[in-house]
């Protein structure tokens, strides 16, 4: 993964650096500052995905500060 991607502060989603604002809720509070990475394909059968309360696929980071 490369460090350089951003989160995003409201979903967690995983964005590449040169955003600006996040594709998947509109959020413009995006940072590098993320820790954990998870990819969830399946978030109807996901106990990580319930927790995170995730309902699309996708990659998002599991601690955003």
């Amino acid at each position: 993964m490369a460090s350089n991607r951003l989160a995003c502060h409201d979903c967690h989603r995983i964005v590449e650096p040169d955003e600006e604002m996040c594709p998947y809720c509109s959020s413009t509070s995006l940072t590098e500052d993320w820790a954990g990475y998870v990819v969830i394909t399946h978030p109807e059968e996901s106990e990580i995905a319930e927790k995170m309360e995730v309902s699309e696929p996708g990659e998002y980071a599991l601690k955003v500060r």
